[in-house]
């Protein structure tokens, strides 16, 4: 009975993650879509597994700051029975991580929605790209051919981890498994599409700009233009904040800061071997 009703609570728990999520790796259905992981609570924060291997979450929700509560699923998830990797993400560095293990440390940047009024800059931008591309908003069935090919050729023209090639081939079920996510497609007059982006609106209070691809030939600004509608879409739908995703490199950080945007939530990632084992993919598909 008490097993029983353990599993009942977890079951009851981890569907509130979806709707407090804060970041990306807590909407269950685009880790679900793009990983087929399986995915539990330990404590206070979700976890995903497989093959031996966990990526904790280490953002308790309501409160994501804290670290006392982190380091008590970290010690839950390390009691998990065959585990032989653990991955965290967290603000910090998790108590239990052991000395010399390196840590990647970056942020995730957010906007206030409603979005502050832009400079005279940016709104002169925006202004032309709306000239040039109109923007339209649908769901998994808006996806197409066009859209597959736009992403192909974002991927062809950089070197990508292969986990993160994995996620980009994996978009249209993720669109499919998540009902609250939407595509935002930009045109020219004449239909070509040159560049799209998805936004998540599935967490209660907190929108997400999940990916953007663009062809070289999209005019000016028309990467802004497709911001401005993802987070238009999050005003109307009663938001409060814009989740634009980790700095990553200086070039995507000065697009968020054109926009205002600034670092809200530090991410920690810490990894270390529990026993020794094959170098699993699951660590480097999050990270």
């Amino acid at each position: 009975m008490v097993a029983k009703a353990n599993t009942t609570s977890r079951s009851r728990g981890l569907g509130q993650v979806t709707a407090g999520a804060v970041t990306p790796d807590q909407i269950l259905p685009y880790v679900t879509a793009v990983s087929g992981l399986g995915s539990r609570l330990f404590g206070q924060c979700v976890g995903h597994y497989c093959e031996g291997q966990i990526v904790l979450v280490g953002y308790p929700l309501g409160r994501p700051l804290d670290a006392a509560t982190v380091d008590a699923a970290v010690a839950e998830a390390l009691r998990f029975p065959g585990l032989e990797h653990i991955t965290v993400l967290a603000a910090a560095r998790p108590s239990a991580a052991p000395d010399g293990v390196v840590c990647r440390e970056d942020s995730y940047w957010s906007l206030p929605l409603p979005v502050p009024a832009p400079g005279q800059k940016l709104r002169n931008m925006l202004r032309r790209a709306g000239r040039d591309v109109a923007v339209t908003q649908g769901g998994a069935e808006s996806w197409g051919p066009e859209h597959t090919a736009l992403v192909q050729d974002f991927c062809s023209r950089r070197k990508l981890e292969p986990g993160l090639l994995h996620i980009f081939s994996q978009l249209p079920a993720y669109l499919a498994a998540a009902p609250e996510a939407r595509l935002f497609s930009a045109r020219l007059a004449d239909g070509t599409l040159v560049a799209c982006a998805i936004g998540d609106y599935s967490s209660l209070s907190t929108a997400f700009y999940m990916f953007a691809f663009r062809l070289p030939v999209a005019p000016p600004g028309t990467a802004d233009t497709l911001l401005a509608a993802v987070a238009e879409e999050g005003t109307a739908r009663g938001h409060s904040l814009l989740n634009l995703g980790l700095g990553i490199d200086a070039g995507i950080g000065f697009f968020k800061q054109k926009w205002g945007a600034s670092p809200f939530l530090p991410c920690v990632e810490c990894g270390w071997d529990i026993k020794p084992a094959k170098k699993g993919w699951l660590a480097r598909l999050f990270g």
